[in-house]
């Protein structure tokens, strides 16, 4: 089981489906000229992380550290490869959202979205607590977008899924062996596995889920509840 943070993926990233390696141009069609995630990932309307600001002049090549330089060319080589990457998804969300920690039933969740936290934050999501190394599956289908290890965190992963909605899994123990940025996920898919990394070291252990939905009309991303629309797994 892998517990140090991915190293930074190929420039030249590729899709897994069923166990294949795909390269993106290979027959993926790219989104329709009117789809609003294409006009989302148009760079003079927005980057599909948020609606277009000021524009900032890029610190140059050589005056970032070799891990900055190559932070920058992954993202933008995933950028160049989004299209391809949304392709593959609904642009609507047609399918339900999994419980996703085994053996876990949505009964045991106790409701904690918007609960204070501290910093005057609130809690954007739901903690599913769990014993540690219970594995982790992707609630939805879906494309990791980022594999990544944060302050408050810790490890997580971030997806994808239908409806470009993200879906973020972190506090975890470990990622799964086989975890990658650009890879397809199925609900089968175990992501990682329970832990309490990150900000959570003196909390029982648990995965913190959080759900991100895309709104059209500004190319932004909005955490909402994901609780009463969690599917309990069958056995």
């Amino acid at each position: 089981m892998r517990v140090r943070p991915l190293v930074a993926v190929s420039l030249a990233l590729t899709l897994t489906v069923a166990g294949a390696q795909v390269s993106p141009d290979a027959d993926i069609p790219l989104l329709h000229a009117e789809s609003d995630f294409a006009v989302c990932l148009d760079p003079q309307v927005g980057s599909g992380f948020g609606p277009p600001g000021p524009v900032v002049p890029a610190t140059p090549d050589e005056e970032l550290t070799p891990e900055a330089r190559e932070q920058r060319a992954r993202r933008q080589a995933f950028r160049e490869l989004m299209p391809a990457y949304l392709a593959r998804l609904p642009e609507e969300v047609t399918e339900p959202m999994l419980m996703p920690v085994e053996g876990v039933r949505v009964a045991q969740v106790a409701n904690t979205f918007s609960a204070p936290r501290s910093g005057g934050r609130s809690h954007q999501g739901q903690d599913i607590f769990a014993p540690r190394w219970t594995p982790i599956r992707s609630a939805t289908t879906g494309i990791v977008l980022e594999v990544s290890d944060r302050f408050l965190g810790g490890r997580g992963v971030m997806i994808l899924g239908p409806g470009w909605a993200r879906y973020f899994y972190t506090h975890l123990e470990a990622y799964a062996d086989d975890l990658r940025e650009g890879m397809w996920v199925t609900p089968n898919t175990v992501i990682g596995f329970v832990g309490n990394d990150g900000n959570a070291s003196t909390t029982p252990t648990h995965l913190h889920f959080a759900v991100y939905e895309f709104d059209r009309l500004t190319c932004r991303h909005r955490a909402f509840d994901p609780l009463p629309y969690i599917v309990d797994r069958s056995e």
